[in-house]
């Protein structure tokens, strides 16, 4: 089932998005080729692409597992010291009626990062060790399609707000979660710049 050829330097294939066939000349490296339809990304090329993708996703894994198991923010206000998880947020909107915000806070703020980085970890794992594991073309696809959902950089953005309108009524002491979260906004950047899409089809066709 490849979906690409070589006519001499040229690569013909079709587009993994919407299947639209292009015919793709030999790139420079750090530079990217896009659908012309859909705007997916072609060929890309990052140098040890799969290896560091891989390693930022793992990464991303424990820093996202840290950020729930540990108190994010504590709130000090004249002698009593209230302790804040990352998913407080969402119980309190939770209390509050608000539950298309809860619902959206905790997809895009905890749900898809989480899926988002075990599909890619299922994915690369496969190809850095030879396995041929079932449905990982459709486990790659969900995270392509999940990228754009991710956005824990919003979230924490949110968390800062919050954090300078509170610190006019309490004290504010950062904890551990906070900081791993921040680590985690990093690593999915990290995966998003590393991560060569054409690069893994093209492993998986073979």
């Amino acid at each position: 089932m490849a979906n690409e050829t070589t006519l001499n330097e040229t690569t013909l294939m079709a587009c993994h998005g919407c299947d639209l066939l292009h015919r793709v000349p030999a790139l420079p490296e750090k530079s990217r080729a896009r659908c012309s339809r859909c705007g997916a990304v072609l060929v890309a090329h990052r140098p040890n692409s799969i290896d560091r993708s891989l390693a930022f996703s793992i990464a991303g894994i424990i820093l996202l597992f840290l950020a729930n198991l540990y108190p994010f923010l504590s709130l000090e206000s004249q002698g009593v010291v209230l302790n804040t998880t990352l998913i407080t947020g969402v119980i309190m909107l939770v209390k509050q009626s608000m539950m298309g915000l809860a619902a959206l806070v905790l997809l895009t703020g905890i749900l898809v990062p989480f899926v988002l980085l075990c599909a890619l970890v299922y994915v690369l794992l496969s190809l850095k060790r030879g396995y041929h594991l079932p449905a990982r073309r459709r486990m790659f696809r969900l995270a392509l399609i999940l990228r754009p959902w991710s956005m824990t950089e919003v979230f924490l953005l949110g968390i800062l707000v919050s954090v300078v309108k509170l610190a006019k009524m309490a004290t504010i002491i950062p904890g551990t979660a906070l900081f791993s979260f921040l680590a985690l906004v990093c690593a999915l950047a990290a995966v998003n710049v590393s991560l060569d899409p054409g690069l893994v089809w093209k492993k998986m066709d073979q």
